[in-house]
């Protein structure tokens, strides 16, 4: 298990102003001691878990003040895009999933970013029609998106927030023009990037200071991102979609090693879509989340149906066929989603076809053995339009954060929030990070003369895995969840909730835990001694296995007589509550 240094959190932290919450600093200490010990944080009344402790700290300011999980989100996000701008930011998108204590409703925000008009279905192909190298479309213009992020966060004020939208950014503000400490999280990612990072004049000149890498303790002042945050106080988040910022945006795509096609009329019509949550019923829960062009509701909901039927509690998470019963019920799922998920606007997609009882009955029933599947391939869900779809060929590298919160007021949000790839494009505007999210389209567009239903087209939002996840019970939310982690997003989650639901592990314990996760082929296994135990025993069983380092970064809120909260120690964040 990666340890955590609570000496450099606890300074990390200590550069903030001081707050109604944090103004004592035994919250500080107690929050971060909570994680290393593995214990949850209780609390009574709201409660904020997120991927760094200065953005914690600014969700919990907000909260203490009356203010509601929407607006400590906005407060949350801009501060983690200045501290952990290796993950996301401003320039980036996010999946937003709302439970409103009013009226009992869940509502599901889409701010995935959109594919220039420009753009055509070769845009990461070379000359031949040969699918370009990872790298080769990350770096530079090419893969940027219409950033979704700040409308996302002006979107979510709208519909529910209390407080002021200037003091939201307040705190961000002051951390970008004053400084805050660069983490060890953050120069590790610097170092490991470098020279992908000094590929951009801006880029370089802010990580790579005199041409050598941000060093953990260091404090960095980001006065072009305080300006952002001032303008997009006076003039909310139309400042990223119409005027000098946007101009900004759009020429360092277009001018940039590598130039992409993003326009100014692709950022002047970007907006925020609210769909419908896809809700699946577990155990008498009822597990909701986001819907294509996110796969992560539909692929976490037919993981859980399909084992649903099967004795997991009983079985507990030290036996081997529960492992192999997730592992396959996974592999199944990764199937359909390579067929069948994209942006739904675009390409027809059939979630209810997948998550039809009769259906996952068909999938379950090939899980009745004591070994691994041999192969697995997609099934054929009900499905009106009789589309002759290819399976997806796309990467979805890790590098996001995920929010979750709830409220004094009892409403709960779960937000994941990502630039996709670690710093994006590489490329900067305005002291953001520019994402990378267009490769997370299909590299190809065909395949054996059938199309790819996530390829890329003019305005349409690539397929994500980012799966943010409100589980109910009785209508009441008895779970707010989520992760960073590309594709394992995915597994993590689905893991996360069987380990709280089925084996009774508390918050933390649940977010602690060895991951395994098995994306359709290899069982990937956390090298702990839980790992390196069950790896063995999985290989016996037919799996090709791989142990190895897997970095989830899950924030959770279990609600039940008290809120109960959890931070992975994987990474830096941590939980406040009151």
């Amino acid at each position: 298990m990666t340890t955590i240094n609570l000496k450099n959190l606890i300074l990390s932290a200590s550069v903030a102003l001081a707050s109604p919450v944090w103004a004592d600093s035994q919250i500080a200490t107690e929050a971060l001691q909570a994680k290393q010990q593995g214990r949850p944080v209780k609390a009574q009344h709201w409660m904020v878990s997120a991927a760094n402790p200065l953005a914690v700290q600014a969700g919990a300011d907000i909260l203490a003040k009356g203010g509601t999980a929407a607006d400590a989100m906005v407060a949350v996000q801009a501060v983690l895009g200045l501290v952990e701008p290796q993950s996301s930011g401003l320039g980036g998108g996010a999946f937003l999933v709302w439970y409103d204590a009013a009226s009992g409703k869940i509502t599901t925000l889409d701010g995935r970013e959109t594919a220039p008009l420009a753009a055509t279905p070769r845009l990461f192909q070379d000359a031949n029609g040969q699918p370009l190298g990872f790298f080769e479309a990350v770096v530079g213009g090419r893969s940027v998106g219409v950033p979704a992020t700040p409308a996302l966060m002006q979107e979510a004020h709208r519909h529910w927030g209390k407080a002021d939208w200037p003091d939201l950014l307040s705190a961000a503000h002051r951390l970008a023009r004053d400084g805050f400490t660069v983490s060890e999280r953050l120069a590790k990612s610097i170092a490991w990037d470098a020279e992908r990072l000094a590929s951009a004049p801006d880029t370089a000149a802010y990580f790579l200071p005199d041409g050598k890498p941000l060093q953990a303790g260091d404090l960095l002042k980001n006065p072009a991102y305080a300006a952002t945050l001032a303008d997009m106080a006076r003039g909310g988040a139309d400042i990223f979609y119409a005027g000098p910022l946007a101009f900004d945006i759009v020429e360092r795509v277009r001018t940039a090693n590598n130039p992409g096609k993003l326009s100014l009329l692709d950022l002047a019509i970007y907006r925020i879509k609210e769909r419908p949550a896809v809700c699946i019923s577990y155990h008498g829960n009822d597990v909701c989340g986001m819907g294509p062009p996110s796969s992560g509701a539909t692929t976490v909901g037919q993981i859980l149906k399909t084992l649903e039927g099967f004795p997991l509690a009983g079985l507990g998470p030290d036996n081997l066929q529960s492992w192999r019963l997730l592992g396959d019920a996974s592999r199944l799922a990764f199937a359909d989603r390579a067929r069948y998920l994209a942006d739904s606007d675009f390409v027809p997609v059939p979630v209810q076809g997948m998550l039809a009882d009769r259906y996952i009955a068909e999938r379950a029933a090939l899980l009745q053995r004591d070994t691994a599947l041999p192969t697995v391939s997609a099934g054929q869900p009900a499905y009106d339009h009789g589309l002759n779809q290819s399976d997806d060929i796309s990467l979805e590298l890790p590098s996001t954060s995920h929010i979750s919160i709830v409220d004094s007021y009892g409403n709960a949000l779960s937000m994941t929030t990502t630039v996709e790839n670690l710093f994006g494009s590489r490329l900067m505007a305005g002291g953001f990070i520019l994402n990378n999210e267009l490769t997370d389209f299909s590299f190809a567009s065909h395949r054996n003369g059938r199309p790819i239903a996530n390829r890329v087209e003019p305005g349409k939002r690539p397929r994500s895995s980012m799966s943010p996840t409100i589980v109910l019970r009785d209508g009441k939310p008895v779970l707010v969840i989520g992760s960073p982690g590309g594709s394992r997003i995915i597994g993590y989650v689905a893991q996360t909730i069987i380990a709280h639901l089925d084996w009774g592990l508390d918050i933390q314990a649940a977010i602690s835990m060895p991951r395994l996760v098995n994306r359709g082929g290899i069982f990937e296994v956390e090298n702990t001694p839980f790992g390196a135990k069950m790896a063995p025993k999985l290989e016996a069983i037919g799996y090709e296995v791989r142990l190895g380092k897997i970095t989830s970064g899950l924030h959770g809120i279990a609600i039940g007589t008290q809120l109960s909260g959890g931070a992975d120690p994987r990474r830096e964040g941590i939980v406040i509550g009151q």
